[in-house]
């Protein structure tokens, strides 16, 4: 049974710099409505498939919360089962935390978002309007108009005419794509608001770069100004490094290393930080592109693309005031990451002197592959749990049929006549919807392994019936059954997910946008201080 922390415990361990992780096991949305500043989020449901990378040792504190303690009682069991030893459940929640008058704060990776509009205050890094760029798209203006998101976020939807380069492949790859352009063609950066856009365009101002600008507010900025966005976007390909980018890039980190305090680790003793990693926690992260990390990366590193690893630093150092690695195929990318975390604040940041290059220059083997892993326990919920195709299922329906994933994933498509009941809160809502534990219950998610654990679950606390839909919805789509849409059967309106982009209503849009922006304000009173001293 994990013990109990107080709220002013739990304050004073904020305060300091001992090693321990707070982790909030809520949904993504009930999490951005707010939160305790510095907690990390891995909603209940994620546990198994993310915390044995986000907390590589097993006897490290771990505190988890969530409302009202329920949840996080819960979930503490789960991290239990999965070999964690020191495990703490924070009293009542934030709830409690908030009635003892202690912070809280709303939105998602504010570090990130704070720090980027600190950048654009202190920096003056510039900006362009969407109704100044959309002239100049019209007029024909000499424009490259460059995407730092992830290639994913970039084909759902873009400005139109505007090309994908991820965040961490910006300062490598720029001096290539722009080397054939006419010297008054303008770059602008952007992304789906403001941080991205903002650290893209400071990335090209810091190298000298000029007639630059970012895309104030991105693509939200885009559709409030009553424009539409491209979808499916399809400029993808990232131009090779030829030896004067490759040059230039090498420059650029040679400065940042120098200016921002980043180390280099020789790769024998990073091999020996590698064989040390069950007892001492440290992030080791490979910030190239997914391609290149799965021809050959250090064997123990994990690949997050290195934009990423800027915006959501509370995703990968989860177990605060510990060393993190970067690592790429030479200096350049890594120092590049490895520099904002140094501007960030954080201390023990470290590249890898020649990266995976060097590592199999030592003669030293490279491992391939995506380096994912199957989530913890789901092997051992399958032999215990009843497997039904699709077509058993439609073809012998049970009482009730109850899909464990968020709502917007239930609303985009669920078995006919299925229930939301999402895993996080499984044991607290079941009862319900199936009071009688002898009836038949079949489990449904997105791609079947969710639905295997909480399966797993029902059978735990006394459900004697229990199937879960082999593959998930995607088998269910596949085989072409009827597929359900919308909330239906929901009665109390959800607050779980976070809706992006177009999915955002404008007025949505314009608060959140207004909550970055407003991060930026303390700065600007603090710079117009300094300027008058």
């Amino acid at each position: 049974m994990a013990e109990i922390i107080s709220a002013k415990d739990l304050n004073e361990l904020l305060q300091g710099k001992s090693k321990f992780a707070l982790i909030d096991v809520r949904e993504a949305g009930e999490y951005n409505s707010s939160h305790i500043p510095d907690s990390s989020l891995i909603s209940r449901k994620e546990l198994e498939f993310r915390m044995d990378v986000s907390a590589p040792v097993k006897g490290e504190k771990i505190i988890v919360c969530d409302d009202d303690g329920r949840r996080a009682t819960l979930a503490a069991v789960t991290l239990e089962r999965m070999g964690f030893t020191n495990v703490l459940v924070l009293d009542r929640g934030v709830n409690q935390w908030t009635t003892e008058g202690f912070p809280t704060e709303w939105g998602s990776n504010v570090i990130s978002k704070d720090f980027g509009e600190r950048m654009e205050v202190e920096h003056h890094v510039p900006e362009i309007e969407a109704t100044e760029l959309h002239e100049r798209i019209e007029r024909g203006d000499k424009l490259v108009i460059l995407d730092t998101r992830t290639p994913e976020e970039y084909q759902r939807f873009c400005i139109p005419g505007g090309r994908s380069v991820p965040g961490g492949e910006l300062a490598l790859r720029v001096t290539d794509i722009t080397k054939d352009l006419d010297p008054d063609t303008t770059v602008i950066v952007n992304c789906a608001g403001r941080t991205r856009s903002v650290i893209g365009t400071r990335v090209l101002q810091r190298m000298g770069m000029t007639n630059i600008f970012g895309l104030k507010n991105g693509t939200s900025g885009w559709l409030l100004a009553g424009y539409d966005l491209e979808t499916g976007g399809d400029r993808l390909e990232l131009p090779e490094p030829s030896p004067e980018g490759l040059a230039v890039a090498q420059a650029y980190a040679a400065r940042l290393a120098e200016e921002d305090g980043v180390r280099y680790l020789d790769v024998d003793t990073v091999q020996k930080m590698l064989e040390e990693r069950d007892q001492k926690t440290c992030y080791f992260v490979d910030v190239r592109t997914t391609e290149e990390y799965a021809k050959g990366h250090i064997p123990g590193f994990r690949w997050f693309p290195g934009g990423q690893v800027v915006q959501r630093s509370d995703d990968v150092l989860v177990v605060k005031n510990c060393p993190v690695v970067f690592s790429c195929d030479g200096r350049a990318r890594a120092t590049f990451i490895a520099s904002w975390y140094r501007q960030f604040g954080f201390e023990e940041v470290y590249a890898v002197d020649g990266g995976s290059t060097a590592w199999a220059d030592s003669g030293r083997e490279l491992e391939t592959g995506s380096g994912e892993v199957a989530p913890s326990g789901l092997e051992e919920a399958r032999s215990r749990v009843a497997l039904v195709s699709p077509e058993e299922l439609e073809a012998d329906k049970p009482t009730t049929v109850i899909n464990v994933e968020n709502s917007q994933d239930f609303t985009r498509g669920h078995v006919p006549g299925a229930r939301w009941v999402p895993r996080g809160s499984l044991e607290l809502q079941i009862a319900e919807f199936a009071p009688d534990k002898a009836a038949s219950i079949a489990v449904t998610c997105n791609n079947g392994q969710n639905a295997v654990l909480a399966a797993a679950t029902l059978k735990e606390i006394g459900y004697q019936n229990v199937s879960a839909l082999e593959g998930g919805m995607a088998a269910w789509r596949q085989v072409g059954l009827r597929i359900e849409e919308g909330l239906s059967g929901v009665m109390r309106a959800p607050t779980d997910v976070v809706l992006s982009g177009p999915e955002r209503n404008f007025a949505d849009m314009m608060n959140y946008l207004r909550w970055e922006t407003a991060l930026g304000e303390n700065y600007a009173t603090d710079y117009k201080r300094a300027r008058i001293a």
